[in-house]
């Protein structure tokens, strides 16, 4: 164990990685109730399901993580992507969930090849920084809005565009909402491990007075997981909606997994002082392509986009600082299938704070945004207001592509626009017109 973790040399002990191994998977555990929530939201997939997908290509992908890159990182379908997924690609575009499935699946390939010829990273540099914060920026206010939606705190009905509900007795989903997250915040505020999901097995139980928790009768905590859906991808449906179309799909889910990996990445390793002497982060290749073969094994089994979690940096602040302690949360991710009863009688209501609090976190990046500089700061600022007002990740990322190239050329920048950058506003603005033509 010392020899392959590695555990001296870190400056860390077998103790401090399970704590740390826990610690995180407290943290994020919460993804086990919200991404069956938000994938079955209208799509017609099966919570029990998608609930076990979630759970096995999450302990999977973690494990691969800590055997291939030995660092303190956890994956998981991510938010953001299982919520791109759902309300853009399925409900948006009039997909079906096996055709979204298909492009991540075929994201998750094409990663395993960038990764091991180290592409991936090439393409990384050469996307615009200040659009990569953007797009984290946004896609948590999207991710916000869809709380907010969920727990009926904010509706049409309200005499304007979109306003908050009167939290009286006639909105108890609401009213149950807003205390979760009242109680999230307390307890991340004091520094409490698991907060958010602490946040949710709380509300979930108030919840209950309310009428907004139900417990069907012979309820047990306790089942055996029902069966993932396996392979369910439909390669033929790719024609039906077009070429044009599928492409943005999967150039979609390409891109916002590449930010929130590389994204994470360089936070757990600036935390964890997990760089080499260049200041590069320890196994970047191995990193990356646990995420990419996550990715793969999460479509196999029926999920969206599996990712590197920011919540791992909770474990690494509890003194995780290699992969023994993912190996940890790997474990507890495997074990928790059989405790998918327990899961799904929490309600909307108890998650809905969980996405509201995720939305600030991923808010943090605003801050290193350049927008002193119009040529940056205006396309940050279309991508990140286009998210949650156009309802739609991917059309945020198109307009902010198509607007970084309009707003460089027309400052005399043209000479900063990355090759890559050219390309995918081309193939955005060319989805565009398509859109508005047929």
């Amino acid at each position: 164990m010392e020899k392959f973790f590695k555990l001296k040399e870190r400056g860390t002990t077998v103790s401090k990685e399970i704590v740390g191994g826990i610690t995180t998977f407290l943290a994020m555990a919460y993804i086990l109730a919200v991404n069956p929530n938000i994938l079955t939201d209208g799509t017609g997939m099966n919570w029990g399901s998608v609930f076990t997908a979630t759970a096995i290509s999450a302990g999977f992908a973690t494990l691969v993580m800590a055997f291939l890159a030995n660092l303190p990182v956890a994956l998981a379908p991510g938010l953001g992507l299982n919520a791109f997924f759902t309300y853009s690609v399925v409900l948006g575009m009039g997909c079906s969930w096996q055709i979204a499935l298909t492009a991540v699946l075929l994201e998750g390939i094409l990663f395993i090849v960038l990764s091991l010829f180290g592409v991936r990273e090439a393409i990384i540099k050469s996307i615009p920084a200040n659009l990569k914060k953007a797009v984290a920026v946004g896609i948590g206010l999207f991710i916000t809005i869809i709380g907010l939606a969920n727990a009926g705190i904010v509706s049409t009905n309200t005499g304007t565009l979109i306003g908050f509900v009167n939290l009286n007795m006639s909105a108890p989903t609401a009213i149950v909402a807003v205390i979760g997250l009242i109680l999230t915040i307390v307890l991340y505020v004091l520094k409490v491990p698991g907060s958010v999901l602490i946040g949710i097995a709380a509300t979930t139980i108030i919840g209950i007075p309310f009428g907004v928790t139900t417990i069907p009768e012979g309820w047990t905590p306790f089942s055996t997981p029902s069966a993932p859906h396996w392979f369910a991808f439909d390669f033929g449906g790719i024609a039906s909606i077009g070429i044009g179309k599928f492409i943005v799909i999967f150039i979609t889910f390409l891109f916002t997994d590449m930010f929130d990996t590389i994204g994470t990445l360089m936070g757990v390793a600036e935390q964890g002082n997990l760089k080499d002497s260049d200041g590069n982060i320890k196994n970047a290749k191995g990193a990356l392509l646990a995420d990419a073969i996550g990715t793969v094994a999460g479509a196999c089994l029926g999920t969206s986009t599996v990712t590197s979690f920011v919540e791992s940096s909770s474990g690494v602040a509890a003194g995780a600082r290699t992969g023994l302690a993912s190996v940890v949360t790997g474990v507890l991710f495997i074990l928790s299938l059989f405790l998918w009863p327990l899961f799904s009688i929490i309600p909307s209501a108890a998650t809905a704070p969980a996405l509201i609090f995720v939305g600030y976190l991923m808010m943090k990046s605003v801050t290193s945004i350049d927008f002193a500089d119009p040529t940056e700061g205006i396309p940050a600022f279309i991508t990140i207001m286009v998210m949650p007002f156009a309802y739609s990740i991917s059309k945020g990322i198109a307009w902010g592509m198509i607007a970084y190239v309009i707003a460089k050329v027309s400052g005399k920048k043209a000479k900063d626009i990355p090759v890559v950058t050219w390309i995918l506003a081309a193939i955005f603005l060319a989805d565009i017109i398509f859109e508005a033509v047929k």
